[in-house]
């Protein structure tokens, strides 16, 4: 098998370029500036790891395996977010109401609030982007990002059935 040698520039230009990781630091660059302004808004105790249960959470609750497969994590790192977001007053466990042995996880008010706050800064960043792009390159590019979605097949049963909002 014959090998093929690459300039380290070429590679670091090859890796620069690669359009996961753009994606991937697009979407740390947008999650920073939200929690950045969500702390700004008084929610001082969330993390980037925080928005794993909170964006994957429904409104009418969600069992922690089912959370956990939505995030991609396993069920032990989960619950541990469960206690720390339980512990700042996001969530609260209640009963699951189709199967009392099981445990549902849902939003307390204070959660709630922080919906409502991570929808507005959500507004914000998207303004921003838009005095970036214009209005018809968001538009673009929020066409584009929903073609490749729509394009790319889910790799499993948890991954179709996430939240929409």
């Amino acid at each position: 098998m014959e090998s093929v040698l690459v300039v380290d520039d070429d590679l670091v230009a090859m890796r620069q370029q690669n359009i996961g990781r753009l994606f991937q630091q697009a979407h740390r660059a947008f999650s920073r500036q939200a929690v950045h302004k969500l702390r700004a808004r008084g929610h001082a105790g969330l993390t980037l790891a925080h928005s794993l249960l909170l964006s994957n959470l429904d409104l009418d609750g969600t069992r922690i395996t089912v959370l956990a497969g939505r995030a991609g994590i396993t069920k032990q790192s989960m619950g541990q977010l469960v206690l720390d977001l339980e512990g700042h007053g996001y969530i609260a466990r209640q009963p699951d109401p189709l199967d009392r042995r099981a445990t549902s996880i849902r939003f307390t008010d204070l959660g709630r609030q922080f919906l409502r706050d991570a929808y507005a800064i959500k507004q914000e960043i998207e303004a921003e982007y838009t005095a970036i792009l214009g209005a018809e390159g968001l538009q673009q590019l929020r066409a584009a990002l929903q073609q490749i979605q729509q394009g790319s097949a889910p790799d499993s049963a948890e991954s179709a059935a996430l939240p929409e909002g």
